[in-house]
C-alpha cells in the first residue's frame, strides 16, 4: 500500500456568500463564485504549496461547487504533475435551495443552540449526513492508497464543516471535540502528515470557540 507522505485539505477562497448572504436568495449555492478577495487568497495559498509539493505528484480532489473548482484553479499547480477528480462527496452541507436570509439566521441560531452535528436544515443536510458521506469518501480514498504508483501528495479543495468532518472521522474525535472547532479561514489549509510511526498528525489545530464538553462513554 502506497500511503501517501501528506494529505493536505484547503477550504476555498471567499465566495459571493460568504461577502454577502442575500446572494443566497438569488443564486444557487453552489452556483456562487470566487470574489477578487477570494482569488487572491486562493493564489496566495497556491504560492505555499507549490513550494510545498515541489516537483512531487499530486492527486486532487474537488467539490463540484464553482467556488471550489475556481479555488482548484486559482491554486496555480502543476497540471502535468496532478490528477484531479471532482468528488461531489466533499461539497457544502446541503441547506435546502434558494434561502431566505432571516429563516437561515433563525435556523442557524437554532442550530446554536442544539448541536452543529445533529441539527438538520429544513430541507438540507445535519452535520451527521455530512459526516456519513465524508465516511464513505474516505473508503474509496484508502483503496486508492492500494496503487503501488499513488502520488505522495494528496489535495482536498472543499468547504469548511467539512474539512472538520474529514479530520474527526480520520482521527476519531468525538462528538463533543467537533461542536468545539472554529471553521478555517477562506482558503486555509490543514495537512496531515504521515510519520515515521506510520499514523498521520495534523500541522495545525483548529481553533476552538469554547471547550469541549467532558463526556465519559465508559460510564
Amino acid at each position: 500500500m502506497a500511503r501517501p507522505r501528506r494529505i493536505v485539505l484547503v477550504r476555498h477562497g471567499e465566495s459571493e456568500g460568504n461577502a454577502d448572504d442575500t446572494v443566497y436568495e438569488r443564486e444557487p449555492d453552489h452556483a456562487l463564485r470566487l470574489t477578487p478577495r477570494g482569488r487572491e487568497q486562493a493564489q496566495r495559498a497556491g504560492a505555499q504549496l507549490r513550494e510545498l509539493f515541489g516537483e512531487e505528484r499530486i492527486s486532487a480532489y474537488v467539490s463540484p461547487y464553482r467556488r471550489t473548482l475556481e479555488t482548484l484553479r486559482e491554486l496555480r499547480l502543476d497540471a502535468s504533475r496532478m490528477r484531479v477528480r471532482e468528488e461531489p462527496r466533499l461539497r457544502e452541507q446541503d441547506w435546502g435551495n434558494w434561502q431566505d436570509r432571516e429563516d437561515i439566521r433563525l435556523q442557524k441560531s437554532y442550530r446554536d443552540a442544539y448541536g452543529h452535528f445533529f441539527y438538520r436544515f429544513a430541507q438540507g443536510e445535519s452535520g451527521a449526513d455530512v459526516y456519513d458521506r465524508v465516511g464513505s469518501f474516505l473508503e474509496s480514498l484508502y483503496r486508492s492508497f492500494e496503487a503501488p504508483d499513488h502520488p505522495p501528495n494528496v489535495l482536498l479543495v472543499t468547504h469548511g464543516l467539512t474539512m472538520r468532518l474529514f479530520c474527526m472521522r480520520w482521527f476519531h474525535w468525538s462528538v463533543a471535540e467537533f461542536e468545539a472547532l472554529s471553521n478555517p479561514d477562506n482558503a486555509e489549509t490543514r495537512t496531515l502528515v504521515l510519520g515515521l510511526d506510520g499514523r498521520y498528525s495534523m500541522d495545525r489545530p483548529f481553533e476552538h470557540w469554547r471547550t469541549p464538553e467532558p463526556y465519559d462513554i465508559t460510564g
